[in-house]
């Protein structure tokens, strides 16, 4: 191991926020990812950006859309949605001169999604997004990104997900545990052009999810699905079983779900949590590992 401290802490300086006042063009943030450069050096601190976005109102098309596309039946508000709505807000930290690392090639490792109060959708939200901790590893920098959404100054929703810039740091790989298949099991076949059909709902329309041409450019031999669609995929099957509010949930990314494929997924109950995962068709390799508190 190198003398590289395991984590690095936010410089003390204040960031001015992004604020934005109506969506920004997806494209045009893709855009700017795609030949943005990173300047990051193994032990620099990240700067608290944030970005802020003020009376965002649902649109009941979109989120019908959405829903149709996760495989939830009603026309609730499902906890992941509002995750896709911040997703401008991530996009311009990404792409912000300020950020020192590059827009493209984030790996998203980690997911936590908590609903505090019950979402009422004739109600504007005021969404906030911002640089957490980060933290060396033995793949890279891991850092994470704090969204909270608050209606009338209470907050309402908030997320945590974490990510991977890979690097060499000189950390020593640890052993992992294995993971096996438990409880009901569900199977689902996915289709070749659903990374497409999930990009014009949720505006991520990074080059790995849609064809597996363009995600070869990247080192993927087919396209692969977004990990916050497994989530919200996931969640679906468990509908009937969530609270309106009052719950977590919690996810763990392992290894990109390839498009088209067949995938099972597995729910039980253990220690009053509602544990899930999402394997491969032959449950030897797991793609997500989750849990509702």
């Amino acid at each position: 191991m190198n003398n590289v401290s395991r984590k690095t802490q936010s410089p003390l300086h204040s960031v001015t926020p992004l604020h934005l006042e109506e969506p920004p063009s997806m494209a045009l943030l893709l855009a700017k990812a795609l030949i943005k450069i990173g300047k990051y050096r193994i032990g620099d601190p990240l700067p608290p950006l944030k970005a802020h976005w003020e009376n965002l109102h649902i649109d009941q098309n979109h989120l019908q859309d959405y829903n149709q596309i996760c495989g939830f039946e009603s026309n609730q508000m499902p906890a992941t949605y509002l995750w896709v709505r911040a997703f401008p807000l991530i996009m311009s930290v990404l792409v912000s001169k300020q950020f020192p690392l590059p827009a493209m090639g984030q790996v998203h490792l980690r997911n936590q999604i908590s609903v505090h109060s019950p979402l009422d959708l004739d109600k504007p939200f005021n969404i906030t997004a911002a640089v957490d901790h980060s933290e060396l590893s033995s793949k890279g920098l891991e850092w994470s990104m704090q969204i909270s959404v608050t209606v009338d100054n209470q907050t309402v929703w908030s997320s945590r997900s974490t990510f991977l810039y890979r690097c060499n740091t000189g950390i020593e790989r640890s052993s992992k545990p294995l993971n096996t298949a438990q409880g009901d099991q569900q199977s689902w076949q996915l289709p070749s052009d659903l990374g497409r059909h999930y990009a014009s709902i949720s505006g991520d329309y990074n080059p790995i999810h849609l064809s597996a041409l363009s995600a070869k450019l990247f080192g993927f031999k087919q396209a692969i699905a977004h990990g916050m669609w497994s989530k919200a995929r996931c969640l679906a099957a468990m509908d009937s079983l969530i609270p309106q509010a009052g719950y977590s949930v919690d996810v763990n990314f392992l290894k990109p779900v390839f498009l088209p494929s067949r995938v099972s997924f597995y729910s039980n109950l253990s220690d009053s949590q509602r544990q899930f995962s999402l394997f491969n068709a032959s449950a030897e390799q797991m793609h997500l590992q989750g849990y509702i508190s």
